[in-house]
């Protein structure tokens, strides 16, 4: 990775290039703003840009608005001894893509480089990933790029020719009906029916009775009967979601249908053979679930054939730019809607404890509230929820270290001397300094002790 450093702070400038170039970066160096804005158009030119806000000539901020004119999608991070609100957002505005108060931990900085590295490698990566997917039937509508997803887009090939039954992992909000559908289309039932039910959106009697079916006269309001979901997906895939909801009564004839792939309807005699391919989900753990007795262990070992676990968003590196632009493409019908780098910074932030639905609710809450700008704006895309603090505020001002070391010095000075009864001699041996210097010490501290 080039990366572009500009700061004529020479101590922040020096161990900050070391700390890049041990982590194997190729490092420009500039000490002004004029030197830093020739080095943006270096063949080949920097990948990412560090920039202090103040320094001789124009400053960070003319370095920020040429390195995003010349490359938009090159991040751009700034440092700034006088972080404010104000200057924060007007370089977020502009298209930084984060900023850092000073004094700060140069391995965090370094971290966050190789962070913004991975994460621009695999947009790169996406488009050729994104035309292989859609060639293949059945992921068209499921977008990512990052390891977590490549290891379920793999799983799925290899276990959806079977016939075998799986189970999907995974919190609230994450598409395990999309995954369900991807086993589906890519089987060879992909011509039969798809049929999804939700175990927690029915009370028990009608879950059982939207199953397995009823005859006329099951119950009061059993006028005809009807075919189960069971029956309607002979032939193809039946999905059941939420299957950690399921009550335990209606799991014992879950695990009848599993075994032998027959039924019967509530309030009928005759058995019924089905041809069906179950996939279930669960967001809650079923073997924990299993040890508090709340789901049947047979019935687990007859769904955990073959587990497939779809990793959170927050877990997702990368995805969430990915994400957006389908969505964009989905629901903009037709316009040409953009969110700015800084506003992509704060989505990238967000941990998003309600997965993909919650991002795919805010990006059409955006576009409803666009009106007739083509940007989606930070005000509309993020929620009026606390959590969204993290992601844009600035950060509390780092204590200097300094500072961090008098207060640990003398903490330790009065320890020692507890320790050693207030004897100066003894304190001085314990510390490894001689008296004089402890004397010194102590005054400096403004520290009072016995002269023993």
């Amino acid at each position: 990775m080039r990366v572009l450093l500009a700061d004529d702070e020479v101590t922040i400038f020096v161990t900050l290039r070391d700390a890049l170039e041990d982590a194997g970066h190729e490092v420009l160096g500039a000490t002004d703003t004029r030197s830093a804005l020739a080095l943006l158009e270096a063949d080949p030119p920097p990948e990412v840009v560090v920039t202090d806000v103040r320094m001789p000539g124009e400053g960070g901020m003319a370095v920020l608005e040429r390195a995003v004119a010349l490359d938009p999608d090159r991040p751009v991070i700034l440092m700034t001894g006088y972080a404010t609100v104000d200057n924060v957002v007007d370089a977020l505005r502009l298209g930084a893509v984060d900023y850092v108060t000073k004094p700060f931990r140069n391995e965090a900085l370094v971290r966050r480089i190789e962070t913004l590295a991975k994460v621009r490698d695999l947009e790169a990566e996406n488009a050729a990933l994104k035309a292989e997917l859609e060639k293949v039937q059945g992921f068209e509508n499921v977008i990512g790029a990052s390891p977590g997803m490549h290891k379920v887009f793999e799983r799925v090939r290899t276990v959806a020719p079977t016939e075998a039954t799986v189970l999907i992992e995974g919190e609230s909000g994450t598409g395990k009906e999309r995954i369900a559908l991807a086993v589906h289309e890519l089987s060879s039932r992909s011509g039969g029916p798809f049929v999804a039910i939700s175990c927690a959106a029915l009370p028990e009697n009608l879950l059982e009775a939207e199953l397995f079916g009823h005859e006329k006269g099951a119950f009061t309001d059993a006028k005809k009967g009807r075919r189960g979901r069971f029956e309607l997906a002979s032939g193809g895939t039946i999905f059941l979601d939420d299957i950690d909801d399921m009550p335990l009564a209606v799991q014992v004839k879950l695990l009848r249908v599993l075994q032998e792939r027959q039924l019967e309807r509530l309030g009928g005699e005759e058995t019924l053979e089905v041809d069906i391919r179950v996939v279930v989900a669960t967001k809650r753990p079923l073997r924990q679930m299993v040890q508090e007795q709340n789901f049947r262990e047979d019935l687990f070992y007859r769904v955990n054939v073959v587990p497939i676990q779809l990793p959170a968003l927050r877990e997702r590196e990368g995805d969430v730019p990915l994400l957006v632009q389908h969505m964009v493409g989905r629901y903009g019908a037709g316009k040409r809607y953009k969110v700015g780098r800084s506003t992509m910074a704060m989505l990238e932030r967000y941990p998003w404890p309600g997965n993909v639905r919650e991002l795919e609710n805010a990006v059409q809450r955006a576009i409803a509230l666009a009106g007739d700008s083509l940007e989606l704006s930070a005000e509309n895309l993020l929620p009026s929820d606390p959590r969204w603090r993290g992601a844009t505020e600035v950060p509390e001002k780092v204590e200097p270290l300094r500072d961090v070391l008098k207060t640990a010095e003398r903490a330790h000075l009065l320890r020692a001397l507890e320790l050693c009864g207030g004897h100066r001699s003894q304190t001085a041996d314990a510390l490894g300094i001689s008296r004089k210097v402890l004397w010194e010490k102590m005054r400096d501290h403004d520290i009072e002790a016995p002269d023993k």
